[in-house]
């Protein structure tokens, strides 16, 4: 069976931002029935409105139904208000989908005692291009068919990984979750860096992006890992042999890396 044949009869998607907008363009890209989803957002951008209009998608209906799938795209801090109006349309053969940083798979069935199959997964931000990066847990009574829903769901915006216990979240927050982010302020840092060794900072900034974004194309398409890309790339006693004796040094990048994955993870759980 195909991705498509395993996406849902009918979906409903709690909260249209950027996250759960990228994953619907996904979704609709992957070929679900627009006619199948429900979006339940108090304020959705005006993208969003005039998607539903086009695409015929019920935007945020009087009397909503149950779905097979409820996805909550929410902001964390709005569970607790939402809940009250969500709960009715969850039951016992609802999978509820929740990318909702913190919140538990135990916070999300107090919170919709009708819950039973839960799905709890951590997206990152490039998955509005497709390319994506998911850790993911399924509760005890996700069935192998859920499963698999939940699967083509995720996997319409990219990389899926399942995960052993839900413990890991936190961890995948912290590297793909936050990752991004991490990845951007390379940019900055090589572009200032240009600057300061004379480069113009139009110059810099275009020669560090398309590095990074090079880098990762030339990462996906080869079947070598990133240590045998870089020594690759490292000729002995060459420039770049020079700077990396400054970014592999004890307190190097590795080190900085590791303190910032420990900290986000950190904040993770406190969330």
């Amino acid at each position: 069976m195909t991705a498509i044949g395993r996406l849902p009869a009918s979906l409903t998607l709690v909260g249209a931002g950027k996250m759960g907008g990228a994953m619907l363009a996904g979704w609709l890209e992957a070929g679900l029935d627009p006619r199948a989803v429900t979006i339940l957002d108090p304020a959705p951008s005006g993208a969003i409105a005039a998607l539903c209009a086009e695409r015929g998608i019920a935007l945020n209906p009087a009397d909503p139904a149950p779905a097979a799938v409820m996805v909550l795209g929410i902001k964390p801090q709005g569970l607790e208000a939402a809940a009250v109006a969500l709960s009715p349309l969850v039951g016992p053969g609802t999978l509820v989908l929740s990318i909702l940083a913190g919140k538990t798979i135990a916070d999300l069935k107090a919170r919709l005692p009708g819950a039973r199959a839960v799905v709890r997964a951590m997206p990152n931000l490039p998955a509005s291009v497709g390319r994506g990066a998911t850790g993911a847990v399924a509760s005890a009574e996700v069935t192998a068919e859920q499963r698999a829903v939940a699967e083509a769901l995720l996997s319409a915006a990219g990389l899926t990984e399942w995960l052993d216990a839900e413990a890991q979240i936190d961890a995948v927050t912290a590297v793909s979750g936050s990752g991004p982010a991490y990845v951007f302020l390379l940019v900055e840092a090589l572009a200032e860096a240009g600057v300061a060794a004379g480069l113009a900072p139009e110059v810099a900034a275009r020669l560090a992006r398309a590095t990074v974004t090079g880098s990762g194309a030339l990462l996906e398409a080869s079947p070598e890992d990133a240590a045998q890309l870089r020594r690759n790339v490292t000729s002995p006693g060459g420039t770049t042999a020079a700077a990396l004796d400054v970014l592999m040094r004890e307190d190097g990048l590795a080190r900085l890396m590791g303190e910032a994955v420990a900290a986000a993870k950190r904040r993770a759980g406190e969330l």
